[in-house]
């Protein structure tokens, strides 16, 4: 039988016919299209564990200076804002200050090291020393010979915040795909140029990570510090309230504060998250959805 017959004989399958049966959606796939459940178990869980306190305080009668109730913090929220949102915004204000000195020096002492060995071998061992010593050990002696209170808080949560964005940025400026940097010098690229379209952008998912750490780091150095330095007054932040709900044994007060904390550090969270997600989801593999 000839080529010809074997054709006419087969059945005309159609491009539509050859396609294959659709895939079912993996748990992921389905995970990532429905949003809701990323958002509503969690909160679900909190109501959980919300009522489970509320449940406990009420069966076994606890007294509200030892755990208060939900409804007690909710109250003491409300009614203590005017005290709580002062303090509130002096934490934020040396968190994210001293965030902001950490973001421009880490970098630029990091580029410096990434294009100077010299400078490297000089600087990186002292931004370790200062790293691995403890904050509230050099909290006095930085007390001591800081012009105000504020601006030796600001200094302590600025030690804590700058090494994650010196190390991470300078992992990932050395960490240059070395066939890259030599097709740049093959076409003549002087070190400016590779340092802004090659070394910088490879350098980058290595810095939001670094700022993601030192974002909840800065948070935790501004109350360390206060407690160290234990400021009071009008310029006090949120660790002096909790000390003082502490001492006169206001425990709803303290709840309150701990709460404003715990929130303000979800938020830095997200936002560096969310950072991250925008200027990484077009071509880093970290960000870039999966289609299997």
């Amino acid at each position: 039988m000839s080529m010809a017959t074997l054709e006419t004989t087969m059945p005309n399958v159609s491009a539509k016919d050859q396609k294959a049966p659709p895939r079912r959606r993996s748990h992921d796939t389905l995970w990532h299209a429905l949003p809701i459940w990323r958002i509503g178990i969690p909160i679900a869980m909190l109501a959980l564990l919300i009522g489970v306190w509320a449940l406990y305080v009420w069966a076994y009668d606890v007294p509200h200076y030892i755990l208060p109730s939900p409804m007690r913090v909710a109250q003491a929220l409300y009614t203590d804002w005017h005290i709580l949102a002062p303090a509130l915004m002096v934490t934020l204000q040396i968190t994210f200050t001293a965030l902001a000195i950490a973001l421009v020096g880490g970098v630029a002492l990091a580029v410096l090291m990434s294009q100077s060995r010299f400078a490297e071998m000089a600087l990186y061992p002292y931004a370790v020393v200062l790293q691995v010593t403890p904050i509230v050990a050099i909290a006095p002696l930085i007390l001591i010979y800081a012009p105000t209170t504020q601006a030796a808080l600001l200094i302590c949560a600025w030690i804590v915040a700058f090494f994650p964005i010196l190390s991470n940025t300078t992992q990932g400026l050395k960490s240059t795909d070395h066939n890259l940097l030599n097709l740049f010098e093959l076409y003549g690229a002087s070190r400016w140029q590779t340092l802004m379209y090659l070394k910088m952008p490879n350098a980058l998912p290595y810095f939001l990570a670094g700022l993601k750490i030192a974002g909840g780091l800065a948070l935790i150095a501004a109350v360390v510090a206060e407690f160290a330095a234990g400021s009071a007054g009008a310029g006090s932040g949120l660790a002096f309230r909790l000390l003082e709900s502490q001492f006169r044994l206001n425990i709803p007060r303290l709840f309150a504060a701990l709460f404003l904390l715990s929130l303000t550090g979800v938020a830095i969270f997200f936002t560096t998250n969310a950072i991250s997600h925008l200027l990484l989801r077009k071509w880093h593999e970290s960000a870039l959805k999966r289609e299997n």
